[in-house]
């Protein structure tokens, strides 16, 4: 009997298919916050400068861009059980490469081949939450997965310096060491769950209707749904937030006065904050609400980039939290929009995922760049923020645009 292949049909399998995205995407931000810890011992041991370093955190976006299409065709015809896998152990041999870089060459080469195995995990998840989940549950999964690299960014940033570093001796390629090995282990994980009878018959089912329906055009048809490009546009500013203050937060803290450990367990605020908001928040963002909701946390955002800036402790713990509620689900929102588009819906999520991911990575590169440069022209990141504050305002923009789209399309 041929497995049910519409996503209205519920299993408890689909929480499984879950767990095994979420470890993939855990890893995939463990990686990601695993070098932002160690930025001061990298930089020292390596002699590189803020700027250069500011171009390792953001070499990988860079690499992202140009792959991230490919790999969702890839991901296409490979299927999201191995594609999901292979993502894994492309991320897994960057983090042994940092581990061995001697110099800014190798370090700069082992962070950008991240920018090929991150599209894969980035549009591949997206892509199976659609197919095993519809309705309001759609959200709710989505918000679960995302906790999956906030709590990778939690143990990189609360564990690197307070544990980890003492235990291997001030060793940084220990440490990042043991983060690869991790994404091995988790990737072999989502391999056992996604090769269990029933999920990989459903799956198997799916994508052969799926190719025989066609991909549904390629990425010049997706521009000309009159939302995307304002969503693509969108998925930049969110981007430069996110990973711009998200990289160099403990750095932040860190030459603000803090020490390393101190940094560390501070920036660990914003990532509790948002594993907790993105459990709650995409669910209460119903079509009806999503807009204003998303408003609101580009507001967040705003305000978060005014108060970390500030000496005053109460202040800064405001900024923290609303940065948390902000990054919580900025970019869930935005896909779930993307995704429900009219003309995009479940058969082409992966191809749209990848395309809003190729946008949204020219913000990532360049946030993390843009902050480091800007400190060492003015000594501080008071610059740096003051820029993400305009840009966090700008896409209210966007926002005022995409609602005066549905409005037309309810007329």
């Amino acid at each position: 009997m041929t497995p049910p292949t519409d996503a209205a049909s519920p299993t408890p399998l689909r929480w499984l298919v879950l767990f095994g995205v979420w470890v993939v995407y855990c890893c995939f931000g463990l990686t990601i916050a695993g070098l932002a810890p160690l930025i001061g011992p990298i930089t020292r041991d390596l002699g590189i400068s803020n700027t250069a370093m500011g171009g390792v955190l953001g070499i990988w976006q860079l690499v992202y861009i140009g792959a991230a299409i490919p790999c969702g065709a890839l991901l296409d015809r490979m299927g999201a059980r191995w594609a999901l896998l292979l993502g894994a152990m492309i991320i897994a041999a960057s983090g042994y490469m940092r581990g061995m870089a001697e110099g800014a060459t190798l370090l700069y080469l082992a962070v950008a081949l991240f920018g090929i195995g991150g599209p894969i995990v980035s549009a591949g998840a997206p892509k199976v939450i659609a197919r095993w989940f519809a309705g309001s549950e759609r959200g709710f999964a989505m918000g679960i997965y995302i906790t999956g690299p906030n709590i990778g960014g939690i143990i990189a940033f609360s564990l690197t310096n307070s544990v980890l570093m003492p235990a291997f001796g001030g060793d940084w390629r220990a440490v990042l060491w043991l983060w690869a090995t991790i994404s091995v282990a988790g990737g072999l994980l989502w391999l056992a769950i996604a090769s269990l009878p029933n999920v990989r018959a459903r799956d198997d089912a799916e994508e052969a209707a799926a190719r025989k329906e066609g991909q549904g055009g390629g990425v010049a048809e997706l521009l000309r749904i009159p939302a995307v490009p304002i969503i693509l546009v969108m998925s930049v500013g969110i981007f430069t937030y996110n990973h711009g203050l998200n990289n160099w937060l403990p750095e932040l803290l860190r030459v603000s006065g803090m020490t390393p450990a101190e940094a560390g367990y501070w920036a660990a605020v914003p990532t509790l904050i948002g594993i907790l908001g993105s459990l709650v928040i995409p669910r209460l963002a119903t079509p009806a609400r999503r807009l204003p909701i998303l408003a609101g946390l580009f507001v967040a955002a705003f305000l978060s980039c005014l108060l970390i800036g500030t000496v005053w402790q109460p202040g800064l713990m405001a900024g923290l939290v609303l940065q948390g509620i902000a990054r919580s689900s900025l970019m869930t929102i935005a896909i779930l929009i993307l995704v429900e588009t009219p003309g995009i819906g479940t058969r082409r999520a992966g191809a749209a995922s990848g395309l809003f991911f190729a946008a949204a990575e020219v913000g990532g590169a360049g946030g993390p760049f843009a902050l480091g440069m800007l400190y060492d022209m003015t000594g501080g990141f008071q610059a740096g923020l003051n820029l993400l504050a305009g840009l966090s305002a700008a896409m209210l923009i966007c926002v005022g645009l995409l609602y005066r789209l549905s409005r037309r399309e309810r007329t």
